[in-house]
């Protein structure tokens, strides 16, 4: 039912590329061959190497680099008068911005680039975008507004046997349903989409899924040994392609397997890794979840209770501030937790 796995961002001459490939190697491919669309004056090709580029650079986390890399692709694919390929470049920026933390930004680029994808014939760009869409509103918890998208692309990528999308929408729906408290379905979401990442070699994907199914058998089980083996063999994968955010979820994935299973000081060294990682990528999100892990795992090891109360205060400002509603919630079941909401009222 579904292809081998692959990456639609890596055009032109970059199209050998595997979805698996490095990605330090896929920024040197991808500069060699932008060098060489320039000295032939080849616009468009100029265009796709830029987006290989900025998605290079994005996914090692130096955000810096990817924010240039797209509005450049952008730039020259609109002298070429090349739309598909000015979609694909607003994807990029959008998916940064999320992943930056500028979800207006991230919503005004990805909702620009569905409409550039449909009007240049590319399904594929449309549907990226689309889901880039989907992930914003899910990860700022607006379940009910994104949940009937996640399963109108779900239903598409099926369609159209296409892997990676596939994969992307079955985690997308299974992390709704964790977040809900439906383990058992968020489970067997993850297990399709690993099963279905594996047959289809698509690697990232598949590390993914393996994180999603760690939290289930570590919150849902209490069985912190085979969570932690399923975070080893994800960790492989990302170190293999550079993951650079993927790794560092993982690791705060870790810390939360860690904490669960009552090993606060492993789970606060997990924490410290991972904020450590997010911070240095400039990834706000993971750096206010690391944060509040790291909390957490301190408050339990002794830290003062006052610490605990402002600490948990201003994380609860920024998520709030940051329009991240399912993490803010989980900032007010900590203060819950030690006792210290009323505290950080005053």
């Amino acid at each position: 039912m579904y292809g081998k796995a692959f990456a639609p961002e890596y055009q032109g001459a970059l199209t050998s590329l595997s979805v698996n490939s490095s990605l330090v190697d896929v920024l040197a491919a991808a500069v060699e061959q932008l060098r060489a669309a320039e000295r032939s004056g080849r616009l468009d090709e100029e265009a796709r190497c830029r987006l290989a580029v900025a998605e290079a650079h994005r996914r090692l986390g130096r955000a810096a680099d990817a924010d240039r890399a797209w509005k450049a692709s952008y730039r020259t694919a609109r002298a070429a008068g090349e739309t598909a390929a000015m979609a694909w470049a607003l994807w990029s920026g959008g998916t940064l911005a999320r992943q930056r933390g500028a979800f207006p930004l991230a919503r005004r680029l990805l909702a620009l680039a569905a409409g550039l994808g449909e009007r240049g014939g590319d399904v594929v760009v449309r549907g990226y975008s689309l889901a880039g869409l989907a992930e914003t509103g899910r990860i700022q918890g607006d379940y009910e507004a994104v949940g009937r998208l996640h399963e109108q692309l779900l239903a598409e990528a099926r369609r159209r046997g296409e892997a990676r999308h596939t994969v992307w929408a079955l985690e997308g729906i299974a992390q709704m349903h964790r977040n809900t408290g439906s383990y058992d379905t968020a489970y067997a979401l993850f297990e399709e989409a690993a099963e279905i990442a594996g047959r289809a070699e698509d690697r990232r994907g598949h590390a993914w899924a393996l994180r999603g199914l760690a939290d289930i058998v570590s919150v849902r089980d209490g069985d912190t040994g085979r969570a932690l083996a399923l975070l080893s063999e994800a960790e492989v994968s990302c170190r293999t392609m550079d993951l650079s955010g993927a790794l560092a979820y993982n690791h705060k994935m870790r810390g939360n397997v860690l904490y669960r299973a009552g090993r606060y000081p492993e789970a606060r060294a997990m924490y410290e890794t991972a904020l450590a990682e997010f911070r240095a990528m400039g990834e706000p999100r993971g750096e206010a979840l690391s944060r509040l892990g790291l909390a957490k795992a301190l408050a339990r090891l002794g830290r003062d209770r006052t610490e605990t109360a402002a600490e948990l205060a201003d994380l609860a400002g920024v998520l709030e501030r940051a329009g991240l509603r399912h993490a803010r919630e989980m900032v007010t079941r900590a203060q819950a937790e030690f006792g210290v909401a009323a505290e950080a009222v005053r």
